[in-house]
């Protein structure tokens, strides 16, 4: 059983993140769906024709998430629906290779942005008895991402905090669920942040793995992929709390709740290649 059409209309709905890739796409479909649907990036609308509205919002910034927030409120009285996209990452690299810093920031964006935006919506659908939070999470949440440890890091994060989110208001009206895309065809590794204290030791493995992920994205699913799983998520009468997004991400996490321990870490060194690195950086040295 799922929500009608007719049961959506004129329901609102917040996307962070939408200016591009999973979270314009999420957006679209949205709209496409029946929702009123407001996208949100730090540099608002641009000018571009979109099939729903941008507002700007900066998801690291208390009070840029509570004038946005407030300006749908006074534009609709309402929020029904708020999906959590925004983020970024490092560029794949030693994890010794980020600053405190740099580790704070991604934090600030990924995760805590994720909480601002949840405490800045939740007291309006507690008062409404109703209404969906969707956070877009990861196979990164359940899965090792050696030399993106950060982001993986800030994944596993949401994945907590969400599951412990939604016990708690579950019986106010309102679920919670997380979307576990794998690699997703985006521009997101054109708006990767370059580690900060970069160390020789790894230039060979950053350079092999810079080269290895952008393979992989260039044949990855595309955004619409995870968008058709947001909005399933959205209309599910029962909601569940993970979905994974597309035929990968669905293989790896049957692999790591049946695989054992030895296989799955065996099946992430080999797809990164990890060993090959490892007997070149060796024969270098």
């Amino acid at each position: 059983m799922k929500i009608g059409r007719k049961d959506i209309m004129n329901r609102i709905a917040l996307v962070t993140g939408a200016s591009s890739g999973i979270g314009e796409a999420t957006a679209n479909r949205l709209a496409r769906a029946g929702y009123k649907v407001y996208g949100t990036s730090r540099r608002g609308a641009q000018g571009r024709q979109r099939s729903f509205a941008m507002l700007a919002l900066d998801v690291t910034s208390d009070e840029s998430v509570a004038t946005a927030v407030a300006e749908v409120l006074r534009l609709d009285g309402r929020i029904d629906l708020l999906v959590n996209n925004a983020g970024f990452s490092v560029a794949p690299a030693g994890a010794e290779e980020s600053s405190i810093e740099q580790a704070r920031l991604i934090f600030d964006t990924n995760f805590f942005g994720i909480v601002r935006m949840t405490r800045a919506v939740v007291p309006h659908m507690r008062h409404q008895r109703r209404g969906r939070i969707i956070n877009i999470g990861s196979v990164l949440g359940f899965l090792p991402m050696p030399y993106m440890a950060l982001y993986a890091a800030t994944k596993h994060a949401i994945e907590g905090y969400s599951e412990s989110l939604d016990h708690e208001l579950r019986t106010r009206g309102i679920r919670i669920s997380v979307i576990e895309p794998a690699y997703t065809k985006t521009q997101f590794d054109a708006n990767f942040l370059e580690p900060d204290s970069k160390l020789d030791e790894y230039r060979e493995v950053r350079a092999a793995l810079g080269k290895r992920l952008k393979e992989v994205v260039a044949a990855a699913e595309e955004p619409s992929v995870v968008a058709d799983v947001v909005v399933k998520a959205a209309m599910a009468a029962r909601p569940k709390l993970r979905y994974a997004a597309g035929g990968l991400a669905s293989r790896l996490r049957l692999l790591r709740r049946f695989a054992p321990a030895t296989l799955v870490d065996a099946g992430v060194r080999k797809d990164l290649q990890l060993d090959v690195q490892l007997d070149a950086v060796v024969a270098t040295q």
